[in-house]
Protein backbone atom coordinates (compact mmCIF):
# COMPACT_ATOMS: atom_id res chain seq x y z
CA UNK A 1 0.00 0.00 0.00
CA UNK A 2 3.34 2.14 0.78
CA UNK A 3 3.90 2.12 -3.15
CA UNK A 4 0.34 3.61 -4.09
CA UNK A 5 0.19 6.41 -1.81
CA UNK A 6 3.07 7.71 -3.08
CA UNK A 7 2.54 6.72 -6.62
CA UNK A 8 -0.44 9.83 -6.79
CA UNK A 9 2.17 12.54 -5.75
CA UNK A 10 4.85 11.65 -8.42
CA UNK A 11 1.32 12.00 -11.03
CA UNK A 12 0.29 14.82 -10.15
CA UNK A 13 4.02 16.15 -10.30
CA UNK A 14 4.66 15.39 -13.60
CA UNK A 15 1.88 17.68 -14.89
CA UNK A 16 3.67 20.66 -13.59
CA UNK A 17 6.05 20.79 -16.22
CA UNK A 18 3.40 22.40 -18.12
CA UNK A 19 5.76 22.93 -21.08
CA UNK A 20 7.12 20.21 -21.61
CA UNK A 21 4.19 17.90 -21.77
CA UNK A 22 2.88 20.22 -24.22
CA UNK A 23 5.91 19.78 -26.77
CA UNK A 24 5.47 15.74 -26.58
CA UNK A 25 1.23 16.74 -27.12
CA UNK A 26 2.58 18.51 -30.15
CA UNK A 27 4.54 15.31 -31.62
CA UNK A 28 2.18 12.60 -30.85
CA UNK A 29 -0.93 14.53 -31.86
CA UNK A 30 0.94 15.13 -35.34
CA UNK A 31 2.48 11.25 -36.09
CA UNK A 32 -0.45 9.82 -34.23
CA UNK A 33 -4.07 8.37 -35.09
CA UNK A 34 -7.10 8.70 -32.51
CA UNK A 35 -8.30 6.42 -30.70
CA UNK A 36 -10.60 4.99 -27.66
CA UNK A 37 -8.68 4.13 -24.38
CA UNK A 38 -9.85 2.60 -21.27
CA UNK A 39 -8.15 3.81 -18.33
CA UNK A 40 -8.53 1.41 -15.29
CA UNK A 41 -7.56 2.68 -11.59
CA UNK A 42 -9.19 2.54 -8.37
CA UNK A 43 -7.17 5.75 -7.27
CA UNK A 44 -9.48 8.71 -8.88
CA UNK A 45 -6.28 11.30 -9.11
CA UNK A 46 -4.33 8.74 -11.15
CA UNK A 47 -7.38 8.38 -13.17
CA UNK A 48 -8.01 12.19 -13.47
CA UNK A 49 -4.02 12.32 -14.32
CA UNK A 50 -3.64 10.14 -17.12
CA UNK A 51 -7.03 10.90 -18.46
CA UNK A 52 -6.33 14.50 -18.78
CA UNK A 53 -3.20 13.82 -20.43
CA UNK A 54 -4.53 11.41 -22.91
CA UNK A 55 -7.36 13.52 -23.56
CA UNK A 56 -4.73 16.72 -24.25
CA UNK A 57 -3.50 14.10 -27.05
CA UNK A 58 -6.39 13.44 -29.25
CA UNK A 59 -7.51 10.57 -27.42
CA UNK A 60 -11.07 9.57 -26.24
CA UNK A 61 -10.84 8.44 -22.73
CA UNK A 62 -13.13 6.02 -21.14
CA UNK A 63 -12.63 5.44 -17.32
CA UNK A 64 -13.36 3.12 -14.67
CA UNK A 65 -12.68 2.62 -10.95
CA UNK A 66 -12.57 -1.06 -10.46
CA UNK A 67 -12.49 -4.26 -12.26
CA UNK A 68 -16.32 -5.22 -12.88
CA UNK A 69 -16.84 -1.34 -14.25
CA UNK A 70 -14.10 -2.00 -16.66
CA UNK A 71 -15.29 -5.43 -18.18
CA UNK A 72 -18.64 -3.95 -18.47
CA UNK A 73 -17.53 -0.50 -20.07
CA UNK A 74 -15.18 -2.51 -22.16
CA UNK A 75 -18.03 -4.68 -23.81
CA UNK A 76 -20.33 -1.91 -23.89
CA UNK A 77 -17.75 0.95 -25.76
CA UNK A 78 -15.00 -1.72 -27.18
CA UNK A 79 -12.03 0.15 -26.76
CA UNK A 80 -8.89 0.35 -28.76
CA UNK A 81 -6.66 -0.13 -25.79
CA UNK A 82 -7.34 -0.61 -22.26
CA UNK A 83 -4.83 1.30 -19.37
CA UNK A 84 -4.76 -1.36 -16.46
CA UNK A 85 -3.55 -0.75 -12.73
CA UNK A 86 -2.75 -4.35 -11.77
CA UNK A 87 -3.10 -3.59 -7.80
CA UNK A 88 -6.99 -3.06 -7.26
CA UNK A 89 -9.65 -4.31 -4.30
CA UNK A 90 -12.13 -6.76 -4.82
CA UNK A 91 -11.04 -7.95 -8.73
CA UNK A 92 -7.19 -6.83 -9.48
CA UNK A 93 -5.95 -6.38 -12.92
CA UNK A 94 -4.70 -10.13 -13.08
CA UNK A 95 -8.42 -10.87 -12.88
CA UNK A 96 -9.39 -8.63 -15.67
CA UNK A 97 -7.29 -9.82 -18.26
CA UNK A 98 -8.43 -13.31 -17.59
CA UNK A 99 -11.88 -12.30 -18.07
CA UNK A 100 -11.11 -10.50 -21.49
CA UNK A 101 -9.26 -13.51 -22.60
CA UNK A 102 -12.39 -15.35 -22.37
CA UNK A 103 -14.48 -12.96 -24.26
CA UNK A 104 -14.37 -13.89 -28.29
CA UNK A 105 -14.80 -9.55 -28.91
CA UNK A 106 -12.21 -8.22 -26.12
CA UNK A 107 -9.62 -11.13 -25.96
CA UNK A 108 -7.45 -9.25 -28.60
CA UNK A 109 -7.42 -5.52 -27.30
CA UNK A 110 -4.33 -4.87 -26.20
CA UNK A 111 -3.74 -4.03 -22.69
CA UNK A 112 -1.17 -1.99 -20.92
CA UNK A 113 -0.47 -2.61 -17.62
CA UNK A 114 -0.05 0.34 -14.94
CA UNK A 115 2.44 -0.89 -11.89
CA UNK A 116 4.12 0.82 -8.68
CA UNK A 117 6.52 -1.69 -8.39
CA UNK A 118 9.25 -3.23 -11.41
CA UNK A 119 8.63 -6.38 -9.73
CA UNK A 120 9.69 -8.85 -11.68
CA UNK A 121 7.63 -11.76 -10.83
CA UNK A 122 4.33 -9.70 -11.52
CA UNK A 123 5.45 -8.33 -14.26
CA UNK A 124 6.37 -11.85 -16.17
CA UNK A 125 2.80 -13.10 -14.77
CA UNK A 126 0.88 -9.42 -16.38
CA UNK A 127 2.60 -10.46 -19.64
CA UNK A 128 1.50 -14.57 -18.78
CA UNK A 129 -2.26 -13.42 -18.48
CA UNK A 130 -2.30 -11.67 -21.99
CA UNK A 131 -0.96 -7.89 -20.94
CA UNK A 132 1.07 -6.36 -23.86
CA UNK A 133 3.51 -3.77 -22.26
CA UNK A 134 3.55 -2.41 -18.67
CA UNK A 135 4.28 1.21 -17.51
CA UNK A 136 5.86 1.59 -13.95
CA UNK A 137 4.55 4.57 -11.76
CA UNK A 138 6.26 7.49 -11.58
CA UNK A 139 5.81 7.81 -15.16
CA UNK A 140 7.02 9.82 -17.33
CA UNK A 141 4.48 11.64 -19.64
CA UNK A 142 6.08 10.97 -22.65
CA UNK A 143 6.51 7.14 -22.26
CA UNK A 144 3.21 6.42 -21.25
CA UNK A 145 2.49 8.42 -24.76
CA UNK A 146 5.10 6.47 -26.62
CA UNK A 147 3.80 3.63 -25.36
CA UNK A 148 0.22 4.17 -25.86
CA UNK A 149 0.92 5.39 -29.55
CA UNK A 150 3.32 2.21 -30.49
CA UNK A 151 0.59 -0.41 -29.21
CA UNK A 152 -2.80 1.71 -30.36
CA UNK A 153 -0.65 1.75 -34.02
CA UNK A 154 -0.38 -1.80 -34.10
CA UNK A 155 -3.70 -2.54 -33.08
CA UNK A 156 -5.29 -0.17 -35.42
CA UNK A 157 -2.90 -1.89 -38.76
CA UNK A 158 -3.87 -4.87 -37.21
CA UNK A 159 -7.86 -3.86 -37.88
CA UNK A 160 -6.76 -2.22 -40.97
CA UNK A 161 -5.16 -5.76 -42.48
CA UNK A 162 -8.40 -7.61 -41.59
CA UNK A 163 -10.91 -4.93 -42.85
CA UNK A 164 -8.70 -5.36 -46.03
CA UNK A 165 -9.21 -9.22 -45.79
CA UNK A 166 -12.63 -9.40 -45.01
CA UNK A 167 -13.21 -6.70 -47.90
CA UNK A 168 -11.43 -9.06 -50.09
CA UNK A 169 -12.86 -12.20 -49.02
CA UNK A 170 -16.35 -10.27 -49.97
CA UNK A 171 -15.25 -8.86 -52.94
CA UNK A 172 -14.37 -12.89 -54.19
CA UNK A 173 -17.81 -14.15 -53.00
CA UNK A 174 -19.05 -11.25 -55.02
CA UNK A 175 -17.71 -12.19 -58.37
CA UNK A 176 -18.14 -15.68 -57.68
CA UNK A 177 -21.62 -15.72 -57.19
CA UNK A 178 -22.65 -13.50 -59.52
CA UNK A 179 -20.21 -15.30 -62.87
CA UNK A 180 -22.60 -18.10 -61.76
CA UNK A 181 -25.41 -17.05 -63.51
CA UNK A 182 -24.25 -16.04 -66.75
CA UNK A 183 -21.96 -18.89 -66.92
CA UNK A 184 -24.87 -21.30 -66.16
CA UNK A 185 -26.81 -19.47 -69.17
CA UNK A 186 -23.84 -20.58 -71.24
CA UNK A 187 -23.70 -24.25 -69.72
CA UNK A 188 -27.80 -24.39 -70.65
CA UNK A 189 -27.45 -23.24 -74.17
CA UNK A 190 -24.39 -24.95 -74.74
CA UNK A 191 -26.10 -28.41 -73.35
CA UNK A 192 -28.97 -27.84 -76.18
CA UNK A 193 -26.38 -27.30 -78.78
CA UNK A 194 -24.95 -30.34 -78.25
CA UNK A 195 -28.05 -32.22 -78.55
CA UNK A 196 -28.50 -33.91 -81.48
CA UNK A 197 -32.50 -32.77 -83.47
CA UNK A 198 -31.73 -29.33 -82.30
CA UNK A 199 -34.40 -27.48 -84.54
CA UNK A 200 -31.67 -24.85 -86.96
CA UNK A 201 -34.32 -22.30 -86.57
CA UNK A 202 -33.83 -22.02 -83.11
CA UNK A 203 -29.87 -22.27 -83.13
CA UNK A 204 -29.28 -18.48 -83.67
CA UNK A 205 -31.20 -18.34 -80.14
CA UNK A 206 -28.98 -20.12 -78.13
CA UNK A 207 -26.01 -18.47 -79.87
CA UNK A 208 -27.23 -15.25 -78.88
CA UNK A 209 -27.97 -16.30 -75.33
CA UNK A 210 -24.26 -17.76 -74.93
CA UNK A 211 -22.93 -14.44 -76.24
CA UNK A 212 -24.88 -12.25 -74.24
CA UNK A 213 -23.99 -14.25 -70.93
CA UNK A 214 -20.25 -13.90 -71.80
CA UNK A 215 -20.63 -10.82 -72.56
CA UNK A 216 -21.94 -10.17 -68.92
CA UNK A 217 -19.77 -12.00 -67.02
CA UNK A 218 -16.92 -10.03 -68.56
CA UNK A 219 -19.06 -6.59 -67.38
CA UNK A 220 -19.03 -7.77 -63.68
CA UNK A 221 -15.61 -8.85 -63.97
CA UNK A 222 -14.53 -5.72 -64.66
CA UNK A 223 -17.20 -3.51 -62.44
CA UNK A 224 -15.87 -5.20 -59.95
CA UNK A 225 -12.12 -5.78 -60.82
CA UNK A 226 -11.72 -2.30 -62.36
CA UNK A 227 -13.80 0.02 -61.04
CA UNK A 228 -13.99 1.18 -57.41
CA UNK A 229 -17.10 1.97 -55.14
CA UNK A 230 -17.40 5.30 -56.32
CA UNK A 231 -16.92 5.50 -59.83
CA UNK A 232 -19.68 2.38 -60.22
CA UNK A 233 -22.05 5.24 -58.38
CA UNK A 234 -21.03 8.04 -60.69
CA UNK A 235 -21.72 5.77 -63.73
CA UNK A 236 -25.76 5.00 -62.06
CA UNK A 237 -25.66 8.70 -62.74
CA UNK A 238 -24.62 9.25 -65.98
CA UNK A 239 -25.74 5.94 -67.46
CA UNK A 240 -29.29 5.28 -66.30
CA UNK A 241 -31.01 1.89 -66.76
CA UNK A 242 -33.57 1.50 -69.56
CA UNK A 243 -35.75 -0.81 -67.85
CA UNK A 244 -37.98 -2.55 -70.64
CA UNK A 245 -34.57 -3.14 -72.35
CA UNK A 246 -32.94 -4.90 -68.93
CA UNK A 247 -35.97 -6.80 -68.47
CA UNK A 248 -35.65 -7.44 -72.46
CA UNK A 249 -32.40 -9.17 -72.56
CA UNK A 250 -33.03 -11.40 -69.41
CA UNK A 251 -36.53 -12.56 -71.27
CA UNK A 252 -34.24 -13.47 -74.20
CA UNK A 253 -31.43 -15.40 -71.81
CA UNK A 254 -33.75 -17.29 -69.48
CA UNK A 255 -37.20 -17.54 -71.36
CA UNK A 256 -35.65 -20.63 -72.98
CA UNK A 257 -34.86 -22.86 -69.42
CA UNK A 258 -38.64 -21.44 -68.54
CA UNK A 259 -39.88 -23.09 -72.04
CA UNK A 260 -37.75 -25.91 -71.20
CA UNK A 261 -39.78 -27.00 -68.37
CA UNK A 262 -42.94 -26.26 -69.92
CA UNK A 263 -43.25 -22.86 -68.03
CA UNK A 264 -43.19 -18.73 -69.23
CA UNK A 265 -40.91 -16.15 -68.25
CA UNK A 266 -42.98 -12.82 -68.92
CA UNK A 267 -41.73 -9.27 -68.33
CA UNK A 268 -42.72 -5.79 -69.22
CA UNK A 269 -42.75 -2.09 -68.65
CA UNK A 270 -43.65 1.10 -69.69
CA UNK A 271 -41.30 2.47 -72.44
CA UNK A 272 -39.05 5.12 -71.60
CA UNK A 273 -38.61 4.59 -67.90
CA UNK A 274 -35.45 4.92 -66.27
CA UNK A 275 -33.88 3.64 -63.03
CA UNK A 276 -30.71 5.63 -61.91
CA UNK A 277 -28.46 2.44 -61.75
CA UNK A 278 -26.51 1.18 -64.57
CA UNK A 279 -27.88 -1.36 -66.88
CA UNK A 280 -25.50 -3.88 -65.92
CA UNK A 281 -26.28 -3.39 -62.33
CA UNK A 282 -29.63 -3.60 -62.48
CA UNK A 283 -29.54 -6.61 -64.56
CA UNK A 284 -27.00 -8.72 -62.16
CA UNK A 285 -30.38 -8.10 -59.98
CA UNK A 286 -33.01 -8.91 -61.52
CA UNK A 287 -30.61 -11.93 -62.53
CA UNK A 288 -30.18 -13.29 -58.92
CA UNK A 289 -33.97 -13.07 -58.59
CA UNK A 290 -34.90 -14.86 -62.07
CA UNK A 291 -32.15 -17.50 -60.70
CA UNK A 292 -33.77 -18.19 -57.72
CA UNK A 293 -36.84 -18.96 -58.89
CA UNK A 294 -35.61 -21.45 -61.52
CA UNK A 295 -34.46 -23.16 -58.49
CA UNK A 296 -37.07 -22.38 -55.80
CA UNK A 297 -39.84 -22.37 -57.77
CA UNK A 298 -39.34 -24.87 -60.91
CA UNK A 299 -43.46 -25.47 -61.54
CA UNK A 300 -44.16 -22.18 -62.13
CA UNK A 301 -44.26 -19.31 -64.26
CA UNK A 302 -42.42 -15.85 -63.46
CA UNK A 303 -43.62 -12.43 -64.18
CA UNK A 304 -41.59 -9.40 -63.88
CA UNK A 305 -43.22 -6.39 -64.12
CA UNK A 306 -42.57 -2.71 -63.67
CA UNK A 307 -44.70 -0.16 -61.87
CA UNK A 308 -44.53 3.44 -60.35
CA UNK A 309 -43.44 3.85 -56.55
CA UNK A 310 -43.42 6.55 -54.15
CA UNK A 311 -42.80 9.79 -55.68
CA UNK A 312 -39.48 10.07 -57.21
CA UNK A 313 -39.41 6.56 -57.36
CA UNK A 314 -40.13 3.02 -59.72
CA UNK A 315 -40.77 -0.51 -58.35
CA UNK A 316 -40.21 -3.68 -60.06
CA UNK A 317 -41.77 -6.83 -59.01
CA UNK A 318 -40.67 -10.13 -59.50
CA UNK A 319 -43.85 -12.72 -58.73
CA UNK A 320 -44.20 -16.45 -58.89
CA UNK A 321 -46.90 -18.97 -57.82
CA UNK A 322 -44.12 -21.66 -56.05
CA UNK A 323 -43.50 -22.26 -52.69
CA UNK A 324 -42.95 -19.07 -51.19
CA UNK A 325 -40.85 -18.61 -48.06
CA UNK A 326 -41.73 -19.73 -44.73
CA UNK A 327 -42.30 -16.97 -42.02
CA UNK A 328 -40.50 -18.21 -39.94
CA UNK A 329 -37.36 -17.81 -42.52
CA UNK A 330 -38.02 -14.44 -43.58
CA UNK A 331 -36.28 -12.70 -40.95
CA UNK A 332 -32.92 -13.85 -42.20
CA UNK A 333 -33.94 -14.09 -45.82
CA UNK A 334 -31.00 -11.39 -46.53
CA UNK A 335 -28.70 -12.15 -44.40
CA UNK A 336 -25.08 -13.52 -46.01
CA UNK A 337 -25.02 -16.91 -46.20
CA UNK A 338 -28.89 -17.72 -46.08
CA UNK A 339 -30.33 -20.57 -48.72
CA UNK A 340 -34.08 -19.86 -49.60
CA UNK A 341 -34.36 -23.69 -48.55
CA UNK A 342 -32.52 -26.07 -46.65
CA UNK A 343 -32.62 -28.87 -49.02
CA UNK A 344 -30.45 -28.63 -52.28
CA UNK A 345 -32.65 -28.37 -55.17
CA UNK A 346 -31.07 -30.07 -57.83
CA UNK A 347 -28.26 -32.48 -58.01
CA UNK A 348 -24.57 -30.12 -58.20
CA UNK A 349 -26.74 -27.38 -56.32
CA UNK A 350 -23.84 -26.00 -54.34
CA UNK A 351 -25.77 -21.84 -53.58
CA UNK A 352 -23.81 -20.10 -51.30
CA UNK A 353 -26.79 -18.37 -49.41
CA UNK A 354 -25.17 -14.62 -50.90
CA UNK A 355 -27.22 -14.11 -53.89
CA UNK A 356 -30.37 -11.81 -52.17
CA UNK A 357 -27.95 -10.57 -49.63
CA UNK A 358 -25.55 -8.90 -52.17
CA UNK A 359 -28.87 -7.85 -54.34
CA UNK A 360 -29.87 -6.04 -51.67
CA UNK A 361 -26.37 -4.14 -50.82
CA UNK A 362 -26.26 -3.26 -54.60
CA UNK A 363 -29.76 -1.63 -54.70
CA UNK A 364 -29.21 0.13 -51.39
CA UNK A 365 -25.78 1.41 -52.89
CA UNK A 366 -28.13 2.50 -55.52
CA UNK A 367 -30.45 4.38 -52.91
CA UNK A 368 -33.45 1.65 -53.40
CA UNK A 369 -34.35 -0.98 -51.47
CA UNK A 370 -35.08 -4.64 -51.89
CA UNK A 371 -38.15 -6.16 -49.80
CA UNK A 372 -40.04 -9.22 -49.91
CA UNK A 373 -43.50 -10.03 -49.41
CA UNK A 374 -45.82 -13.62 -49.66
CA UNK A 375 -48.39 -13.09 -52.94
CA UNK A 376 -52.03 -13.29 -52.55
CA UNK A 377 -53.20 -16.62 -53.43
CA UNK A 378 -49.69 -17.56 -52.64
CA UNK A 379 -45.99 -17.15 -54.13
CA UNK A 380 -43.60 -15.12 -53.80
CA UNK A 381 -42.74 -11.34 -54.57
CA UNK A 382 -39.94 -9.56 -54.33
CA UNK A 383 -40.01 -5.84 -54.94
CA UNK A 384 -37.21 -3.42 -56.15
CA UNK A 385 -37.49 -0.31 -55.73
CA UNK A 386 -34.90 2.53 -57.20
CA UNK A 387 -34.96 6.29 -57.67
CA UNK A 388 -36.51 6.50 -60.81
CA UNK A 389 -33.70 9.26 -63.07
CA UNK A 390 -35.07 12.26 -65.47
Amino acid sequence: MQARCCALPALISATVAASRIHTYDGMFKHGSSSGRILVVDDQPGNVRVVGALLSRNGFEVLTADNGHDALRIAAEQLPDLILLDVMMPDMDGFQVLAELKRDDTLRQLPVVCLTAARDREQLLRAFDAGAVDYVTKPFLPEELLARVNAHLGLKLARDRLERVARERQELVNLVAHDLKNPLSSVLFATDILRVDGVPPQRIPRYLDTIHASASDAISYIRLYLETQRAQRESQAVAEPAVVAEVLEVLNSRYAIQFEARGRQLRTSAPPGLRAAITPVVLRQVVENLVSNAIKYAPDSDLEIGCRNGAPGYLQLLAEDRGPGIAPARQRELFQPFTRLHDEPTAPGDHSSGLGLSLARQIIADAGGQLGYEDREGGGARFIIELPAAD
